[in-house]
């Protein structure tokens, strides 16, 4: 995950029997509540996904500035 001095403090406000179930999985599993929160969100959000386009020059086509609007279309949709 990087070194803690790298990363930002956020408060969260939970419900009561979402933050028991927090501390008992992280105790359950011996890591601090913070890895469990970052691993959750993490996993939810899922992985970042750089977009294909900024490499268009790369695949040796001369007609990617004239399909730009398709090549963006066709990326948005397979990260969804």
């Amino acid at each position: 995950m990087g070194i803690l001095a790298y990363m930002i403090r956020t408060t969260v406000k939970l419900p009561e029997e979402l933050d028991s179930r927090l501390r008992n999985e992280a105790q359950r599993r011996g890591i601090t509540i913070s890895a469990l929160t970052r691993e959750a969100i993490d996993s939810h959000l899922g992985p970042r996904r750089r977009l294909g386009a900024a490499a268009a020059g790369r695949s040796g086509r001369a007609d990617v500035s004239e399909r730009i609007e398709e090549i963006l279309a066709s990326e948005v949709s397979l990260s969804h």
